[in-house]
């Protein structure tokens, strides 16, 4: 090649890489958001999940998409993260969805309706049955959009002063339960109590609750309740599932580059297998601790279970009538989770029950 020919080409590929790299370097932005949770730190599995999505979305970017989280109480309460991401004081938040359900109770469906899904079935709800577009129809009332996190997995029925014998024993029991939940205690007489998670363990030592639930035998070790309620009950029946959110301010959201908001979804799947591979991981040998440290397992009584199943269904029924967000995911979620739990008896309680009666023997 000619040198005249050679400076030709040399200079339009020099030209190229001097358009190129400005380009590339506007595509990829430097952004910083803030991460404001509704978990306090000790919870290593909750608030650690929300440290591990940050970490992921900054390894997808090449560290250029930098999340900072913040623990309940460092920008906000933990119960007002849905407020702080709708007001623009933060960008984005990490929390449970039902907390919000004096907002709107369609809120429960992004956490857990009581009597609804397990784990496996709500995830599978949400991504492929049509759940995340109805909550995200009423995110976006809040300006807001949700994507779901890490899950708790099936939670415990929480710690009780007394033993629950009957439905009487709810009679003005004073209950710290999360989300809407608590509409149901009321309708059988306890009194629900909603309360961030670190504060819970004054009230119940001091008596200004009788019982509490949280999550699991973790989370609850990590809180130290068996140290003031001996009583501990399962199934936790209003959250077959824990499922957490991350959730993001609309307008902020709608501004990232389309590679920055397709990290923030992929680092909240990452973190949904991150958070309940966990949970499934650190419960059975925390159980163990917990009953060594004198915690009395119980199971509610089928006339507490029946009882609540009833009152659930009869609140589900009213609401639908007049509210449209939750009816159109009541409707959807109900009939999903008749399939599912066809199916689910059919697969995973066959199996689980088989090993588990082989398990006896050995």
């Amino acid at each position: 090649m000619k040198r005249r020919d050679f400076l030709k080409v040399g200079g339009v590929g020099l030209a190229a890489s001097a358009v190129a790299a400005p380009a590339i370097a506007q595509s990829n932005p430097e952004i910083k958001w803030r991460y404001t949770a509704s978990w306090p730190k000790a919870l290593d599995t909750l608030y650690g999940g929300c440290e591990y999505f940050a970490k992921r979305v900054a390894e997808i970017t090449d560290n250029k998409f930098q999340i900072q989280a913040f623990a309940a109480g460092e920008i906000v309460p933990g119960l007002q993260v849905l407020d702080a991401v709708s007001n623009g004081t933060v960008e984005m938040g990490n929390t449970a969805l039902y907390y919000y359900w004096g907002k709107n109770p369609a809120f429960t469906f992004g956490t857990s309706l009581p009597f609804g899904l397990n784990t496996r079935s709500h995830i599978s709800w949400l991504r492929f049955g049509g759940g995340m577009d109805m909550l995200n129809d009423l995110l976006k009332e809040y300006g807001c959009i949700g994507q779901p996190t890490g899950s708790t997995g099936a939670q415990m029925g929480g710690w009780f002063r007394k033993e629950i014998k009957s439905m009487d024993d709810f009679r003005g029991l004073k209950f710290r339960v999360g989300g809407f939940a608590g509409t149901i205690i009321a309708k059988v007489g306890g009194v629900p109590q909603q309360i961030a998670g670190g504060d819970i363990y004054p009230a119940l030592e001091k008596g200004t609750i009788d019982a509490a639930e949280w999550v699991g035998p973790y989370d609850d070790e990590k809180l130290g309740f068996v140290k003031v309620a001996k009583y501990y009950y399962y199934p936790g029946w209003w959250e077959g599932t824990g499922q957490g959110h991350n959730i993001m301010n609309l307008e902020k959201f709608n501004a990232l580059p389309k590679h920055y908001q397709a990290a923030i979804e992929t680092a909240s799947y990452d973190t949904f297998t991150w958070v309940t591979g966990k949970y499934d991981y650190v419960n059975p040998p925390a159980l163990k601790r917990l009953l060594a440290a004198g915690a009395i397992l119980r199971p509610f009584p089928q006339e507490v279970l029946e009882a609540c199943y009833n009152a659930a269904n009869g609140i589900y029924a009213d609401l639908a009538k007049n509210n449209p967000h939750f009816n159109k995911m009541y409707t959807s979620l109900s009939a999903f989770r008749n399939e599912s739990l066809a199916w689910n008896q059919v697969a995973e309680l066959s199996y689980d029950s088989f090993m588990m009666r082989m398990r006896t023997r050995t």
